[in-house]
């Protein structure tokens, strides 16, 4: 899970691996992902009716994650998120650690860089701790990974009861694209169809004529 070209003293964990692994035993857990190369990680590791993957919409990746683990008490929610997008939409913590719901996870692939922009770098390659923010807001668990022999505790509060914030320091390279579906109100139906069941059509109900 380490990339071979990192110095020995600070091996760059590649993301592909690991979400593959944290994707592995995912069971009917709800998978919502940030914009860009969360997508496309996420696709990588395997389609799945179950994966809303959130085109566009920039710092929303939580919050959808967080209105569906406490609509949908009884299944396991994960926002597999970028460190761009989790700052773009940092009050989300906030509203999470005061909800509180313990079926959901945030982990948050932090490459420090925008990658879909032109590789600006983000705020975490210049201080910001995502982690201890989490911590602040209330997040009961909250780890940070930078080698890979922090994978193992990261991956079981992933895994275990309870609301949890990981995030995971990895190579900025950018994996090979792998591009699912860009079609929002199909992914929307196909999401809600799969959670839910077909949607059944309902008739229009017109107002009732005034009596004269």
């Amino acid at each position: 899970m380490t990339s071979a070209t990192s110095p020995a003293d600070a091996p760059a964990l590649l993301r592909r691996p690991l979400i593959d692994a944290i994707l592995a035993r995912r069971g009917d857990a709800l998978v919502v992902t940030g914009l860009g190369t969360t997508c496309y990680d996420v696709f990588s590791a395997g389609d799945n009716p179950l994966n809303f993957y959130n085109w566009a919409g920039m710092g929303g990746a939580a919050m959808v994650a967080c209105g569906l683990a406490l609509a949908q008490p009884g299944r396991r929610v994960l926002c597999i998120t970028g460190d761009g997008e989790m700052l773009m939409g940092l009050g989300s913590l906030a509203t999470i650690g005061c909800e509180q719901p313990p079926n959901l996870k945030i982990v948050v692939m932090d490459n420090e860089h925008y990658v879909e922009t032109g590789m600006q770098g983000t705020h975490t390659g210049r201080g910001v701790d995502l982690v201890g923010i989490a911590r602040a807001c209330g997040f009961p668990q909250a780890c940070r990974v930078s080698v890979t022999e922090e994978f193992p505790a990261a991956l079981a509060a992933i895994e275990a009861p309870g609301l949890a914030f990981v995030a995971i320091k990895v190579d900025p390279a950018q994996p090979p694209m792998t591009l699912p579906m860009r079609d929002g109100p199909y992914i929307r139906s196909r999401f809600r169809d799969a959670l839910l069941g077909p949607a059944v059509a309902h008739p229009v109900m017109m107002p009732a004529a005034k009596q004269s």
